[in-house]
């Protein structure tokens, strides 16, 4: 210990009769810091952490958890609900989430719901009857922002990832969609390609919206005419990829190049590129979005925009804690700058 704690002498007291109150007056801090500490929370300094946490056993405190849960109306679950575990993109949020509750002794309870709306509304009625102390959710492509406001009125800190319901007033991480096409699309049209498709999403959801709109924003920048033909909608499948190159290359001009909303698409399309006997990197070029950690897998290797899922997940996490702390914070927007990862599916124009 320093110096400061042998200001505050330390006398053991009959067991079951320590309060946080008084660990509290021997070391000179809060009680709610003592609280934190003891639940070993990431929100208090570690040398902090492990001084309350001595002195603690010095005086024979015991932790009594049940009776805790009831002063505090703490569960120490976390919430959380995504659209698809099979996502690798989203099986990387929920395991920088769950590494990142794990310190302040929160449980994970997951939910998911297909990227369907009436579902998503359902399971969250169901995740908000076991009580969390917060929940990370990953909106459904159209979903509304009643289902997650009934959440937050009845008290449960709601942290948005990766998509937003915009003008609800609730927190946000995510990455920057709009940065994050401009990066491809400038990657591509540096190889020489005009003919730049756009395979998946759709403008009911936050990501879809905001790419589609980048990618008509950078044809007119570029003074490139805007094709309907080379905006392939869909959910973020392979199934989505697969089906949409084909689309694209039976058309009278087809594209030699495409941005795909995320890396499973990519794959899709990649997959369709050999059916036909081409090749990504060499026949056409194909960018992905997220880098999961298959895209550095396959052969070629897909160049992608790292949208950080990782670090998505582990600010949630961190945002979901402090809000539990003190839920009167005004809302924040925490948007990751994405990254270009160049690998072996893009290449110059063919001649």
């Amino acid at each position: 210990m320093d110096d400061a704690s042998h200001q505050h002498p330390v006398h053991p007291l009959p067991p079951g009769r320590v309060t946080l109150q008084q660990i509290a007056e021997s070391l000179g801090v809060s009680t709610a810091t003592v609280s934190l500490a003891l639940r070993a929370s990431p929100l208090v300094a570690e040398a902090t952490r492990e001084k309350v946490q001595a002195v603690a056993r010095e005086l024979g405190y015991v932790y009594n958890r049940s009776a805790a849960s009831l002063r505090t109306a703490r569960t120490n679950m976390i919430a959380v609900g995504v659209n698809d575990v099979v996502n690798p993109y989203f099986g990387e949020i929920l395991a920088a989430i769950e590494e990142t509750l794990a310190g302040s002794g929160h449980t994970v309870l997951l939910g998911t719901y297909s990227d369907d709306p009436a579902k998503q509304d359902r399971v969250l009625e169901t995740l908000k009857e076991y009580r969390p102390d917060g929940m990370i959710l990953c909106p459904a492509n159209g979903a509304g922002g009643e289902a997650l406001l009934r959440i937050a009125r009845a008290g449960i800190p709601v942290i948005q990832i990766t998509r937003e319901i915009e003008g609800i007033g609730l927190d946000v991480v995510a990455s920057d969609d709009v940065a994050a096409t401009r990066l491809a699309l400038d990657h591509l049209h540096g190889l020489g390609h005009r003919r730049i498709a756009v395979v998946g999403g759709n403008d009911t959801m936050s990501t879809g919206r905001n790419r589609r709109s980048a990618y008509r924003a950078f044809l007119t920048e570029m003074g490139l005419p805007f094709d309907p033909q080379l905006m392939v909608t869909g959910l973020g499948t392979r199934d989505t990829g697969f089906t949409g190159i084909q689309a694209l290359l039976d058309l009278a001009d087809p594209p030699t190049a495409a941005v795909c909303m995320n890396d499973l698409i990519a794959f899709g399309v990649m997959m369709g590129l050999r059916q036909r006997g081409r090749e990504a990197g060499r026949d056409f070029s194909v960018v992905g979005a997220d880098d999961v950690r298959e895209a550095a897998m396959w052969a070629p290797g897909l160049t992608t925009v790292s949208t950080h899922p990782s670090e998505q997940g582990r600010r949630a996490g961190e945002r979901v804690l402090v809000r539990t702390v003190n839920p009167a914070l005004p809302p924040a927007r925490i948007i990751l700058p994405p990254t270009l990862v160049v690998r072996g599916s893009t290449g110059p124009l063919a001649p």
